[in-house]
């Protein structure tokens, strides 16, 4: 009778030891899912109307910096379709706060490797992050990022979408 009453014990122990190991691991993984969530100070996607970006369309945000102390990451996200006919996209990048142009930039994001497989997650849309600038200090104020395609066509298929994620860097 003791034996059995050991192991009967036993197994209950263990068996609260596993769920109180599951339980923990359920709090501390959603602790670093919302402390990783709490660092995205502006996050944003426009649609590109007819899945169709035109030379001459701008696609602009307007992130606010409430938080001066510190770096951020600047992030530009393009979601596409398989009717995007390039392994590339070039885009001009312009940077203002309060009017004034802090910066302008020709960037290149790779969209597929030479197979003609994409990059980024998705399977009939494509969504590929591309970091634009790394540890940049933003004073305080709202910005104007404006992003407009670069690429030798009038008219670009099968872009759906473009995004502008801004992070805070935590130290």
């Amino acid at each position: 009778m003791a034996i059995v009453l050991i192991v009967i014990t036993t197994a209950v122990i263990i068996t609260h030891v596993e769920t109180m190991k599951k339980v923990l691991l359920l709090a501390i993984s959603s602790l670093l899912l919302v402390a990783c969530q709490q660092n995205v100070s502006f996050t944003s996607f426009q649609s590109i109307p007819s899945h169709s970006w035109d030379m001459d369309s701008v696609v602009v945000f307007h992130p606010i910096v409430e938080d001066s102390i510190g770096d951020y990451q600047m992030l530009i996200s393009i979601r596409h379709t398989d009717r995007y006919a390039y392994q590339n996209l070039w885009m001009f990048v312009d940077v203002k706060q309060d009017s004034v142009l802090l910066r302008r930039d020709t960037i290149e994001a790779q969209m597929a490797n030479a197979r003609g497989e994409w990059y980024g997650k998705g399977l009939s849309e494509h969504t590929l992050p591309i970091i634009y600038l790394e540890n940049i200090t933003l004073p305080k104020g709202e910005y104007t990022v404006g992003i407009q395609q670069g690429m030798r066509e009038e008219s670009l298929r099968g872009v759906s979408n473009v995004g502008l994620k801004l992070i805070k860097n935590i130290p």
